[in-house]
């Protein structure tokens, strides 16, 4: 079994102190933000009924496996495409990690 994920959260810009702080409350120690432009349509804009801000914060967050789900979760109330940040999570899993303690 796999002991780390990352967790990729794309978010409109501004809005990862939020994620951070989501993901705190259940158990991210920290995280990195990359900023970038996304390059949805208009036909999608249409298509999802939403208005897609081009600025975007991609906010890479490495954590455990076992609390990926209740990381998910929590981002998914504050930050999901229901809101303002109108937000996406994923995570993929790590194979290996350096530079951190993995007991």
């Amino acid at each position: 079994m796999n002991n780390f994920e990352v967790i990729l959260c794309i978010v409109n810009d501004g809005f990862s102190d939020m994620v951070m702080d989501a993901a705190k409350k259940f158990g991210a120690k920290g995280g990195t933000v990359i900023h970038g432009r996304g390059t949805a349509s208009k036909e999608a804009e249409k298509f999802f009924n939403i208005t897609i801000q081009p600025e975007k914060e991609i906010v890479m967050i490495l954590v455990a496996s076992k609390i990926k789900d209740n990381i998910l979760k929590g981002l998914y109330d504050a930050i999901g495409m229901d809101t303002n940040a109108q937000g996406i999570a994923f995570s993929l899993p790590v194979e290996d990690v350096i530079g951190i303690p993995t007991n």
